[in-house]
């Protein structure tokens, strides 16, 4: 810490953190994994034949390839939001072969972000509509465990719009 209060240059605690990414950016980006990570720990129990009192379940041997890999799957897109505000989102690392440290076009970016944010949203619409219209019914848990299943889903449908602001914060680095 210096005398006025801030860390060195480009630190999070000036307000930016490295390449001129918002300190704001950058605690979006921490959160989006945090807030899909929960839908996918309460998946892992489905997967292995627990319907929380619901439905029947496929056995175990069949359901859980698809759960795992659909919670595999998740947590990787939510972490590919630090591209957004980390450099090798704007430079191609220099470890890949050809392409190492060629500049990444921003709308190579940007596209497939924005689509993914509004792709999240209109799916956590969809829940709301749902949760809201058809309330307990729309879930196949026994009372108690429908809670718990609303709560995590509920957290997982902050992704849509935090993908869209992060993305929309590339854009305005970006073009600057």
């Amino acid at each position: 810490m210096n005398t006025t209060g801030h860390s060195r240059p480009g630190s999070v605690a000036t307000g930016l953190a490295q390449h001129g990414v918002p300190a704001w950016a950058e605690r979006v980006a921490h959160a989006i994994p945090l807030v899909v990570l929960p839908v996918g720990i309460w998946r892992l129990p489905i997967g292995f034949g627990y319907g929380m009192g619901g439905e029947t379940m496929p056995p175990a041997w069949f359901n859980a390839p698809y759960v795992i890999g659909l919670t595999v799957l998740t947590e990787i897109l939510a972490l590919l939001s630090f591209g957004l505000v980390r450099h090798w989102g704007e430079t191609v690392p220099h470890r890949v072969p050809k392409l190492g440290g060629r500049r990444i076009p921003p709308a190579a970016v940007i596209v497939p972000a924005t689509f993914g944010g509004l792709f999240f949203t209109a799916l956590g619409v969809h829940w709301l509509y749902q949760a809201a219209t058809v309330g307990r019914a729309a879930w196949p848990y026994d009372e108690g465990w429908d809670v718990l299943a609303m709560a995590m889903s509920g957290l997982m449908n902050l992704w849509g719009p935090l993908l869209l602001v992060l993305t929309y914060a590339y854009h305005r680095r970006r073009r600057a």
